[in-house]
């Protein structure tokens, strides 16, 4: 039985790569054309320290000189060392540029373009059968605009391994992917995704977990969830939900989130619209909405995906409040005519 190591780059690039039982990460990355950064193979430099996101291994020899006591607590690990006894998310000190390794390309086909608003739209696709595109939940990939010779980034809606892959797409008018998908687009058509990309996915659930979506920024929070649903046993931890719209058409998903209320035993979510007109019953942003049991008083993992100035907004909110999460991720997008989604 291999165990499957998901290799994080500085430049936000994943690699997945097995690890025969026995086999140290190092060896298994070498083997599998990745050259992660390496000098001694003995434990004595420190050369390939790196930090493990998730799972279990055995730490292997090594000198203090090359990893201490203490960032061995933390986390930290030396690659030339370390075998693995489940699967693993190791976050490489070094571009995927100087491991020589890149993004992978796989082709799709187009199954479904259903408008779920006027701004919203979800987008399935079906990989061809040879192509193995795994990724993190929350990360995401380039896909091609057919004709345009031009990518967009979007997050996975869809968890890994799922049968079809989905994503939640803005609908910009005047934008390039929204106007092949309000146009043009039909079942059957072929488009390149590349990937995995990003540094925003879910880690391991340690301690209550807060997570905050904007808009299409629901889409690698609808991933995450589909992830610990399928956890092992009940998640022992709170998982909170803040997910805020401009308009009412905005939200979507709903249903889904109530889908994932029902699966996960301590999953809740709030929605609010920021729209004053609106007869949404929550309005305001998300800041609006927080409350001091969703803090925890900083103990708490904070996960935040929208646009531009909701992010600085819920920076400065934690900011002005005093407070520093356990630990605090995010990914913010933007959308143009010219550029966006």
């Amino acid at each position: 039985m291999s165990f499957h190591i998901a290799l994080t780059f500085e430049d936000g690039l994943t690699r997945f790569i097995d690890a025969d039982p026995g086999e140290t990460v190092a060896d298994a990355a070498y083997r599998q054309g990745i050259n992660i950064p390496l000098d001694c193979r003995d434990g004595a430099c420190g050369t390939c320290k790196s930090f493990c996101e998730a799972g279990r291994y055995d730490g292997g020899s090594y000198i203090e000189d090359a990893l201490t006591d203490a960032e061995a607590e933390e986390g930290y690990c030396l690659t030339c060392q370390m075998r693995p006894a489940s699967d693993i998310v190791l976050r490489i000190a070094a571009s995927s540029e100087v491991c020589k390794t890149k993004a992978m390309d796989v082709c799709a086909e187009v199954v479904s373009v259903i408008h779920l608003s006027d701004s919203s739209i979800r987008l399935t696709l079906a990989l061809d059968r040879t192509a193995r595109l795994t990724f993190l939940p929350g990360q995401y990939v380039n896909i091609e605009v057919p004709g345009a010779g031009q990518t967009r980034s979007y997050s996975f809606s869809s968890p890994p391994g799922a049968e079809l892959t989905t994503f939640l797409i803005r609908n910009v008018p005047g934008g390039l992917m929204s106007g092949y998908l309000t146009g043009r687009a039909k079942p059957g058509d072929r488009l390149t995704l590349t990937g995995p990309l990003g540094s925003f996915y879910l880690r391991e659930v340690r301690r209550p977990v807060l997570m905050l979506a904007g808009g299409t920024g629901l889409a690698p929070f609808l991933s995450m969830l589909d992830r610990i649903a399928a956890m092992e046993g009940s998640n022992s931890h709170p998982v909170h939900l803040i997910y805020g719209v401009t308009l009412d058409h905005d939200l979507v998903e709903v249903e889904a989130l109530q889908g994932f209320a029902e699966r996960i035993p301590r999953f809740t979510f709030t929605t609010c619209v920021a729209d004053q007109g609106s007869s949404h019953p929550l309005k305001g942003y998300v800041t609006h909405h927080l409350w001091p049991e969703h803090l925890n008083g900083g103990n708490v993992d904070v996960y935040l995906c929208g646009p531009p100035p909701m992010v600085e907004a819920v920076r400065t909110h934690f900011r002005d409040c005093g407070l520093t999460p356990a630990s605090f991720h995010y990914e913010k997008f933007a959308a143009s005519e010219g550029n966006g989604q």
